[in-house]
This record gives structure tokens, C-alpha cells and sequence, in this order.
């Protein structure tokens, strides 16, 4: 599989809303929004996304040019722990014409969507969001409780707060 790179993702879901005029808005995640951010070494060779619209034609239509994607109208309930209240407001926008929104998540918001996970990869990601955008931990604390705020309580909340701990430890550690 060969990998996928944001402007040729933009280039495609501009091809596919305006054949149809299918209205569309995306919110990119994983890889394409590292891309964004500027993460050159970062290899992806899907699309993570949350997409509001025809997200069934959208897949097909990435699935026949050879783009696997994973995506959702809610990314908030792809995990236990929720995304903060707000995250869709809080979006930057990265392009947009009369039928495509297409936007990454807040740097903040990514690094709470990652820690959802927390794989090593997913905190590797987070950490160079956080350096990147100079994000403090007491940003990070508040937004993981906002996230625990909106989300059904379960024992993963428990998890999720002491891996909150154990990045915002690790964040500290390597800015000494």
C-alpha cells in the first residue's frame, strides 16, 4: 500500500464533491493531520476522518482510487472517552470552496484524541503536537477532565486520567 499525502486526499475529495455536487465536511485525523502540522516522517496510508455528508459514496469513491479510510460522523464516540465539548468548533481550516470544509482538529484536541489510545505511536504523535504548539500540560489536564466530563462513565475513564498523568509526566521530563 502506498502512502497517502494530504493535498492528494484535498485533490480527490474536491473531485468527488463536485462531480455530483455532493456537499462535504471533513475533519482529519492520524497521519493527514500530522502532515498538516508538519510532521514530515510521518507515513500514513489511510484517512482517519469525521465526515458529515455522503460518507458512504465519500469511502467508495477513496476505496476505488486505492485510499483506505476510516471514517465516522462522530469521532467522539470512537472511543469510551470523548473528544472535549467544542472540538468541532475549535477546528482549523486547511481548505474550503462552495462544497468541501476540509479541517484538522485543534492541535490540542488531536493530542486529547490520541491519548484516547495512547499507543506508543499515538503519544509519540502527541509529544510532537505539544512541542510543536508549545501546549502546556495544565492545557492538556483540563481538557482530558472536559473530556471525561462528556463521556458515559466506565472504568476506561480511570485509564485514561492516569495515562493523562503518565504523558503529562513525560512531557515535563523531556522540556527540562
Amino acid at each position: 500500500m502506498s502512502q497517502v499525502e494530504l493535498d492528494r486526499v484535498i485533490e480527490l475529495l474536491k473531485e468527488f464533491t463536485r462531480a455530483d455536487k455532493n456537499r462535504l465536511q471533513v475533519i482529519l485525523l492520524g497521519g493527514l493531520a500530522l502532515q498538516y502540522y508538519g510532521m514530515e516522517n510521518r507515513a500514513t496510508v489511510d484517512i482517519d476522518a469525521e465526515v458529515r455528508g455522503d460518507i458512504e459514496g465519500v469511502f467508495n469513491f477513496l476505496r476505488s482510487n486505492n485510499i483506505p479510510a476510516d471514517m465516522g460522523e462522530n469521532v467522539s464516540g470512537w472511543s469510551v472517552v470523548g473528544m472535549p465539548p467544542g472540538y468541532r468548533e475549535r477546528v482549523v481550516g486547511i481548505y474550503s470552496d462552495e462544497f468541501l470544509q476540509v479541517n484538522v482538529l485543534h492541535p490540542l484536541d488531536f493530542v486529547i484524541a490520541k491519548l484516547r489510545r495512547f499507543t506508543e505511536e499515538d503519544i509519540e504523535d502527541a509529544l510532537f503536537v505539544v512541542r510543536k504548539y508549545n501546549i502546556r500540560g495544565d492545557e492538556i489536564e483540563t481538557s482530558a477532565e472536559a473530556a471525561i466530563r462528556n463521556s458515559p462513565k466506565d472504568t476506561a475513564l480511570f485509564v485514561f486520567r492516569r495515562n493523562i498523568d503518565i504523558f503529562v509526566s513525560k512531557c515535563k521530563a523531556s522540556s527540562d
